[in-house]
């Protein structure tokens, strides 16, 4: 086989055979096809698509291309949870504990922010000591002894789609759907997932901005979850709003420690709720919906999603002081609250441009080496289709610079649309693709 007879027949719309892709996957992964005949290779998916067979071969092939984590003999089901990234979506930090408390382990490696969307681990590297760069062993013994971890992903899982990704930022590729769907599923498999929840987000927010292509996603995803043998649904949320209130490191990290305490925002909670219920029914912990929405909620009324929480945080190194106390999360120096300069209904509220707002405040990274300001970032307070009344709070801001605070402002005023008239309410979700 020759890399560019397989290059040439993907450019002629042609369906690729397993074993091409194998070939492809594997010189790719050992450096004897070059990054120019990938990147080739990759604006040819980008251009003609894969079928759902091709896209499959394509997802175990990068799965494969490193170590995979076998976790049959440490939990019973290996159940995952991925959101395809948003503004405002600390889903994890409350998902997680309470799926694991209602005795469904969840082992999750996830990733950082870069753009507009925050990452996981940013948040929870807010809590002071807390680890994120656990070994092989480390995490299968956690996942043992509690039932629920949180770290990065390891170098060796997947290692084809870091340098496929690396190759797609850079020549254009990264809207292609087979491209995106593969890279997502295969790091699920290779970390040993049996069944994946799959949070899809949907709008100006999402990298996903319309319903159609938010569907073709999801779509292909779950094919390629049941081609290759694993239980998969995907929903698909709405992020043309920030979830809950909070952008930004700490405050994300203090908003999800008062979901888990029963409060927090409607919006977030609820959407937590939706996530774990569909984990607790896909992993056979409930026999449908309904008597697993009744489990989380029992899992967050009784405490014992938080005290889980606790425990994944003292398992992994982080000081149990700054989440009993949030008010010891880091605080930023300048904290200013805008009211609104009129009465009426929101009829929007850009995300992106909220989350863009949090990056340049220091809260994300546009480069994938930029150091993190876990204190600073936005609180959102009203949500689309609120009335809200002269003078009412209208967002705060928390930052570390005075200039960037007043940029901050600008950019978030003009970022809330208004109406004279009432505005119906977002959705937060659209449709169950299984």
């Amino acid at each position: 086989m020759r890399a560019v007879d397989i290059i040439i027949k993907k450019r002629d719309r042609a369906e690729l055979t397993g074993d091409e892709i194998d070939f492809f996957i594997d010189g790719l992964t050992h450096g004897s096809i070059p990054d120019y005949q990938a990147s080739a290779w990759a604006m040819a998916v980008l251009l003609n698509g894969m079928t759902e067979r091709e896209t499959t071969d394509l997802t175990l092939a990068m799965a494969h291309s490193g170590e995979t984590l076998d976790l049959t003999g440490v939990v019973p089901i290996a159940v995952d949870k991925h959101s395809t990234g948003g503004v405002g979506d600390k889903t994890t930090l409350v998902v997680e504990p309470i799926v694991a408390s209602c005795g469904l382990p969840v082992g999750k490696m996830s990733g950082r922010g870069l753009g507009f969307s925050g990452g996981t681990l940013d948040k929870m590297e807010s809590i002071p000591g807390y680890r994120t760069n656990l070994t092989r062993e480390e995490f299968l013994h956690q996942l043992k002894q509690i039932g629920l971890v949180l770290t990065g992903q390891s170098g060796d899982l997947a290692p084809a789609d870091g340098k496929l990704y690396a190759l797609r930022d850079v020549t254009g590729t990264v809207p292609s759907i087979p491209l995106i769907a593969s890279s997502i599923m295969s790091k699920k498999i290779a970390a040993g997932a049996q069944a994946i929840v799959l949070d899809v987000k949907v709008g100006v927010g999402a990298f996903m901005e319309t319903l159609e292509d938010a569907r073709r996603l999801a779509a292909l995803m779950v094919a390629i979850g049941r081609l290759s043998g694993r239980k998969t649904v995907a929903l698909l949320s709405d992020m043309n709003q920030p979830l809950g209130e909070a952008v930004g490191n700490a405050l994300e990290v203090r908003e999800a420690i008062d979901t888990l305490h029963g409060s927090g925002p409607a919006d977030f909670r609820e959407h937590c709720l939706i996530v774990a219920s569909h984990m607790l029914n896909l992993g056979q912990k409930a026999p449908n919906l309904q008597f697993a929405r009744q489990m989380a909620e029992e899992a967050l009324e009784s405490g014992q999603a938080w005290t889980l929480f606790r425990q994944l945080v003292h398992a992994q190194g982080g000081d149990l002081a700054y989440v009993d106390d949030p008010e010891r999360l880091p605080r930023a120096a300048l904290v200013e609250t805008v009211s609104a300069a009129r009465a009426g209904y929101l009829s929007g509220i850009n995300a992106r441009e909220v989350g863009k707002t949090s990056v340049e405040l220091g809260a994300g990274r546009a480069r994938k080496e930029d150091p993190i300001e876990h204190s600073v970032g936005i609180v959102i307070h009203h949500k689309v289709g609120d009335r809200v009344e002269k003078g009412q709070p209208l967002f705060t801001i928390h930052a570390n610079d005075p200039a960037k605070l007043k940029k901050a402002r600008a950019r978030l005023l003009a970022a809330h649309q208004w109406s004279d008239s009432p505005c119906d309410p977002l959705p937060l979700f659209y449709q169950v693709v299984s």
